[in-house]
């Protein structure tokens, strides 16, 4: 029955989509010739645009006018839930970890992302398909179920029980007692530890983009670099590296979105407790444990005003990138 549902669903999506175009194209033929042509361009991109303004645009102003009244929405407060947020100790913590998520995760993806594509593409064609297939295999598995994979690894039993995680089985094989590792925060180990859960599921995405801009990297100047004397190190820092900046830049941006909303592994493993809370989860918390619509407000227009800056960047990398083409 699910996948009878799921079927008539998608036809009955794709059908209505299809029925909606049919009768703007016929709206559009009423039109003078002349009018016809001018007119239908925007008969199509109409439905578009409306999406946006009802699932973007509206939420959004929404989001911010509630930011500015109390936790029931009902009466204005001004910048009250800011200033109790950020004068708050748990949640200047939270930003600290929202923060050195932003600082690690983006940079460690692509830099090890970059390490596999050059390292896979030495291989042998069957062999790097294999591998690069392996490698990327995590992207198909949501963040919640890659973060019940992760807490199987970071498992902890009580002494002397048998260790089902990896971690502590290795561990205590060595001669040690078994750690709770999701709980050790001295120099945030436990975040780091959540770090790898997401870095295990984006390093894939961040080869197959940067491994076909490596792929397309110009022979003649890699022969050149050669030919002159350069080293393989040299070859790939001063002449493959600069080719690539533009894909490597765009793989950092997109993840650092991604780390900016992360919420799953955290809500999943830990739940922001012994000092792993992160800006999403903080919202989480905010709207459904503690009914507070304000607060939830003002975090998301946090994120909406650190996540702009990125943006911009990205869409003026764009367009220098295409005038320079």
């Amino acid at each position: 029955m699910k996948v009878l549902s799921a079927i008539i669903t998608v036809a009955a999506g794709v059908g209505a989509a299809l029925a909606l175009y049919w009768l703007l194209n016929k709206l559009a033929e009423l039109l003078p010739g002349r009018w016809e042509g001018r007119i239908k361009p925007y008969f199509f991109i109409a439905p578009a645009f409306l999406a946006v303004a009802l699932y973007l645009i509206y939420p959004a102003i929404v989001t911010v006018l509630n930011s500015f009244q109390d936790r029931a929405s009902e009466e204005w407060v001004g910048f009250e839930n800011y200033t109790e947020l950020l004068s708050s100790t748990p949640f200047q913590k939270t930003l600290f970890n929202t923060v050195l998520w932003i600082l690690i995760v983006p940079a460690v993806t692509v830099v090890v992302g970059l390490a596999v594509a050059v390292l896979a593409d030495r291989l042998k064609p069957g062999a790097e398909k294999l591998s690069k297939t392996i490698i990327f295999l995590p992207m198909a598995i949501a963040l919640v179920g890659a973060s019940q994979i992760w807490g199987l690894i970071y498992d902890a039993a009580p002494k002397g029980q048998p260790q089902i995680g990896l971690m502590n089985a290795i561990w205590t094989k060595l001669g040690h007692d078994p750690v709770a590792w999701l709980q050790q925060s001295t120099l945030h180990f436990n975040s780091i530890l959540l770090m790898v859960v997401l870095l295990w599921a984006q390093v894939g995405f961040s080869m197959v983009l940067l491994s076909a801009a490596v792929k397309g990297v110009p022979a003649d100047t890699l022969e050149a670099a050669r030919i002159d004397g350069a080293s393989e190190r040299q070859t790939f820092f001063q002449v493959v590296v600069p080719q690539i900046k533009g894909t490597m830049i765009t793989v950092f941006v997109t993840v650092t979105i991604a780390v900016m909303k992360i919420f799953d592994i955290v809500y999943v493993m830990t739940n922001g407790n012994f000092n792993t809370n992160v800006l999403g989860n903080e919202f989480y918390n905010q709207l459904n444990t503690n009914f507070n619509n304000g607060a939830a407000a003002a975090i998301v227009v946090i994120l909406m005003i650190a996540v702009i800056p990125v943006m911009a960047y990205q869409v003026r990398h764009f367009r220098a990138e295409e005038a320079s083409a």
